[in-house]
């Protein structure tokens, strides 16, 4: 699975980007800010199918990609916000707006079905696009007139209805005008009849009736049904990196996301009690093998595709296509949804290989099977990749490991009255990537994965920045406090002791 969205990080707050100061609830919270501004605009499914022609393991890929747009049926109108460096990004890579806008499937979690599903019991209708309120309008104007003068059986025929306003027409003319009776016709018409009261009971309670609640919900659903279908069906879910992928699962088909970080993580294992992270698995593979270094998704499944990796294994797995993804083997396409979820796909299967190669000094056997390399998978099972952070990842299958930072490094301040984080991101940012927190009034911590010795060398002789490495004992406001304390404690029972003895 892979998704592409309208933003990833919210600039609504200040400190909303990822930092290696982040333990695993604070960034949840920092995401979560994030995905609920911002909105899903297609997702890729590739579903790899498990068979052995002539005895030989193949994996024959089904890839899917899906754009979405949020169901704008009846009061639902979803607001969301758009990056700009997101929608270059995406734009840069071909993505089709037209698509997302004019054709995307709609959804809903369950909050927003419940509150359709209310107004569809109550017949308290309404429309919160303007445009659908002019269409509306227009036709309610037509029929009204045309009835005043029509006889029972007569029919008419209202043109030009996209999507849901054929939906939405119908039952607004039903619940105004009890002597009507409607029915789609296909190719944006919708067929008006007048008929009697009678007649028009006898057509509600039929399974002609296509505005029946059910019909309804199952439409405004959309691709929502899709994910209820993988739900259902528990099958291992692979991504690459995909910790906001889940929190927009959760959050847009799902329910809006929970305030708990526990929470979450129980809700997503409810849901996929399997997931693997292509993104942990071939992080751990880099480390043990001298592999070249490839900064995405598209890099790993080439490195990993090269022939000098396993020259002389026949039996790594072939990727077959569907013949409807024949164009996937015919040019590369990242950052499309569907390519980079084969790309998930196929790197697992190649990486499990690899790993399962490893894992035997007799060879893997002429017929591997997935559940094999799900075995030399299991220490990376639910275990999702943890950017710039204090664990290397999340585990949704239990606890988190415990927070552990890389070297830290103090500034001191003197004489620069005033002096905030972002001036410090600034005065150092030309030497090394890092992160900044305030430690207290006139001290600053700074981390990063990799410093450099010139951070230490050059604010040796600086008029206000003296630069030290962290020492919790040293350096610990909670620390100094109980320090502080004790002295007091300390003086004050000297004291006590010098008075009591003065007589």
């Amino acid at each position: 699975l892979d998704m592409e969205f309208t933003g990833l990080h919210s600039t609504f707050s200040q400190n909303n980007k990822p930092s290696l100061f982040d333990s695993p609830v604070e960034r949840y919270l920092k995401a979560r800010q994030s995905v609920q501004r911002f909105t899903v605009t297609q997702l890729g499914l590739a579903i790899f199918l498990n068979e052995n022609p002539n005895k030989d393991f193949f994996c024959f890929i089904v890839g899917s990609n899906f754009f979405l747009f949020p169901s704008t049926l009846g009061v639902t109108d979803v607001e969301f916000t758009l990056s700009a460096s997101s929608i270059q990004f995406l734009s840069r890579y071909g993505f089709d707006y037209n698509k997302f806008l004019k054709d995307g499937i709609p959804y809903m979690n369950e909050v927003q079905e419940k509150m359709l599903s209310q107004h569809l019991l109550e017949g308290s209708w309404k429309v919160s696009s303007t445009l659908d309120r002019d269409v509306l309008k227009k036709a309610i104007d037509e029929v009204t007139c045309w009835i005043a003068t029509a006889k029972e059986e007569e029919t008419m025929t209202l043109q030009d209805l996209s999507g849901y306003q054929m939906i939405e027409v119908q039952l607004v003319l039903r619940h105004a005008l009890q002597n009507v009776w409607t029915q789609p016709l296909g190719d944006s018409k919708v067929m008006v009849k007048k008929v009697s009261p009678q007649h028009r009971q006898l057509l509600e309670n039929s399974s002609y009736d296509f505005c029946q609640k059910d019909l309804i919900l199952l439409s405004a659903r959309g691709f929502t049904n899709l994910f209820q279908t993988l739900v259902k069906a528990k099958k291992p879910l692979v991504g690459h990196n995909m910790l906001m992928d889940l929190m927009h699962l959760h959050d847009k088909f799902y329910k809006p996301l929970p305030e708990s970080y526990e929470e979450f993580k129980r809700n997503i294992h409810n849901l996929f009690p399997v997931l693997i992270d292509t993104k942990t698995v071939t992080k751990s593979i880099w480390k043990q093998c001298l592999f070249p270094r490839a900064s995405n998704l598209l890099e790993v499944y080439t490195v990993l595709c090269s022939s000098n990796l396993n020259p002389e294994d026949p039996m790594c797995p072939v990727i077959a296509f569907a013949s409807d993804c024949s164009r996937y083997t015919e040019k590369k396409s990242p950052h499309e949804a569907g390519y980079d979820a084969f790309l998930c796909g196929s790197v697992l299967l190649k990486s499990a290989h690899l790993l399962l190669c490893r894992s035997r000094d007799d060879g893997v056997e002429a017929d591997p099977s997935f559940s094999q390399y799900l075995s030399v998978l299991a220490e990376y099972l639910n275990k999702v990749n943890f950017i710039r952070g204090g664990v290397s990842s999340i585990n949704f299958s239990g606890e988190d490991a415990p927070c552990q930072h890389p070297p830290a490094l103090v500034v001191h301040v003197r004489g620069w009255p005033g002096l905030n984080e972002r001036q410090i991101y600034q005065e150092f940012k030309a030497l090394c990537r890092f992160d900044v927190r305030q430690l207290s009034k006139n001290q600053f911590i700074l981390l990063s994965n990799k410093f450099k010795q010139l951070v230490l060398r050059d604010y040796k002789q600086h008029p206000h920045l003296r630069v030290s490495f962290y020492r919790h004992w040293r350096h610990s406001p909670s620390v100094n406090c109980l320090l502080q304390v004790s002295s007091i404690v300390a003086l004050w029972s000297l004291l006590a002791f010098v008075l009591g003895r003065a007589p």
